[in-house]
């Protein structure tokens, strides 16, 4: 618990020791590419992935881009049959586990299948059946919804495919905290390993929202960009032009474990996760506030046992909306004072989009190639500067420096955020 000090203020509580936390697979499947490789290599040339809509029939609409996963077809991986019983977000997560498991060599059977969890973040679900389904049931009468609808549609669906897919009998938690849902899910789950209860756990995020009824809604909320005329210059993260979000779809998965449990079964370690904050503004369902962001970036570092200017990386939440943008940079400079500037910024969501519960997973994803290959991914279409936004963006070009420690930031609607620390792996 926190306590107050002789001002008043709130205190953080002091870290308490556990295990040591370390990630060994990765898989993603993202606008810019179906595993985290190719992600990696189009993040780092500034490559967008965002172009006009094929998902849906825009013509009637007013917004006509996102960033969509394009040439994904899951019948190939799942078959037909099974393709039908499962909705789009449920199969870019189990696409995207197999690779990580694929990577950490982590094999599961009924000797260890209680010891291994799964966290993962998803903000909106199974909303293409739910929508498709009601629309049927307008025009069709009732009796012809489909029977696999409530498996479909719900958040943690997902969660119980991945946990049936793996034998994964541990711990099995959804997470939905908006856009910072996949930072969050990597954050408990990090927890979770540290206090002992699951050896190893399959985290991350995943999100398939492009569809026409929750992109209106967010286009009548102010939140969606309206530069739908140039799709790949349209998220403009910190740049004084920017007005909006891209929609976006993905996700990102990895293996976490303990490191004792990894180095007993001779695993190669990618990444070590050091910190996690996690606050809520309990401000504005919409409207942010630098102090809850601020706050959650400070108790990651706390428990990481850092100093602001020991981090070389800041992965930014950077929707590319005038508001947060503005906020983000106020909570940073807040927390980071004067090394701020010195600070190495990108928001990734200038190439990828917004993909609300799986941002943060795939911006960690990012944070951890980052630190293996010392390469700072850029922030594109930064060509005007905003006065209130005025600190070191990576802009437009990926920059060659050592990353030997990153921070990445989620925050989201309901005032929910979370920041995590993942740093280079030493024994």
């Amino acid at each position: 618990m926190s306590s107050a000090n002789a001002n008043g203020h709130a205190t953080l509580p002091h870290s308490q020791a556990g295990h040591r936390v370390v990630i060994t697979g990765m898989g993603a499947i993202t606008p810019l590419g179906h595993d985290v490789t190719t992600t990696w290599q189009n993040a780092i040339a500034g490559q967008s992935g965002v172009d006009k809509i094929t998902l849906f029939d825009t013509s009637n609409l007013d917004f006509k881009i996102a960033a969509e996963v394009k040439g994904f077809d899951p019948s190939a991986y799942f078959g037909a049959k099974e393709v039908r019983r499962i909705d789009r977000v449920t199969q870019l997560a189990l696409y995207a586990s197999k690779q990580a498991f694929d990577q950490s060599g982590l094999k599961i059977d009924d000797s260890n299948s209680w010891d291994v969890g799964v966290v993962l973040g998803c903000a909106i679900g199974g909303i293409n059946t739910l929508l498709a389904e009601h629309k049927l049931m307008q025009e069709k009468g009732a009796r012809r919804v489909s029977p696999f609808t409530v498996p479909m549609m719900l958040c943690d669906t997902a969660t119980g495919h991945l946990a049936m897919a793996h034998k994964l009998r541990g711990p099995n938690l959804c997470i939905v905290t908006a856009c910072a849902s996949g930072s969050n899910a990597m954050g408990e789950a990090f927890e979770l390993i540290r206090a002992g209860r699951a050896n190893a756990v399959l985290t991350g995020g995943c999100e398939a929202p492009i569809s026409p009824f929750p992109m209106a809604a967010f286009r009548n909320m102010g939140a969606l960009t309206t530069h739908d005329d140039t799709p790949t210059s349209a998220s403009r993260p910190f740049d004084a032009t920017r007005n909006g979000f891209v929609t976006a779809e993905g996700a990102a998965l990895f293996v976490m474990e303990s490191l004792e449990h990894a180095h007993a079964r001779g695993a190669t370690v990618l990444a070590e996760m050091v910190g996690y904050g996690c606050t809520d503004d309990a401000f504005h369902i919409t409207h942010p506030d630098e102090l809850g962001p601020a706050r959650a970036m400070a108790m990651a570092l706390k428990q990481a046992g850092l100093r602001p200017n020991q981090i070389d990386y800041l992965n930014a939440h950077g929707t590319s909306t005038p508001l947060n943008d503005a906020n983000e940079t106020k909570a940073v400079k807040s927390v980071f004072g004067e090394s701020a500037y010195d600070l190495n910024i990108s928001s990734t969501k200038s190439m990828f989009g917004h993909s609300f519960g799986a941002a943060g997973a795939i911006e960690a994803m990012l944070c951890i190639k980052a630190i293996q290959d010392d390469v700072i991914p850029p922030t594109i279409n930064y060509n005007t500067p905003d006065p209130n936004c005025d600190l070191n963006y990576t802009p437009n070009q990926a920059v060659k420096k050592p990353v030997k420690i990153a921070m990445s930031n989620s925050f989201g609607f309901g005032g929910h955020n979370g920041s995590i620390i993942l740093k280079e792996y030493s024994a």
